[in-house]
């Protein structure tokens, strides 16, 4: 988290109105919703998993066994239960 000194970016009427709620503290101030992402997006990592489960799926619906899967793939059966059956296609 990167940290910026008000008094260099916010306008002195708003650095007074926030000082009657809060002094000399850190406050955090969050980017608006429409900036979030969801995890993985800017690395990568939410497409690989999204198409390793996939896989997983295919293979599920191809007569692979749960216990086959979870050992293939290094997961726990539990984990194998949730991709499997979660409605996500």
């Amino acid at each position: 988290m990167k940290y910026t000194n008000a008094n260099k970016v916010l306008p002195e009427e708003l650095i007074v109105e926030i000082q009657k709620y809060v002094q000399g503290e850190t406050l955090y101030i969050p980017k608006p919703e429409t900036e979030y992402r969801k995890w993985g997006t800017s690395s990568g990592g939410r497409r690989m998993l999204d198409t390793r489960n996939a896989a997983i799926r295919n293979a599920f619906i191809t007569g692979i066994s749960i216990q086959q899967l979870a050992k293939e793939y290094y997961l726990s059966t539990d984990t194998i239960k949730k991709i499997v059956y979660s409605h996500k296609k």
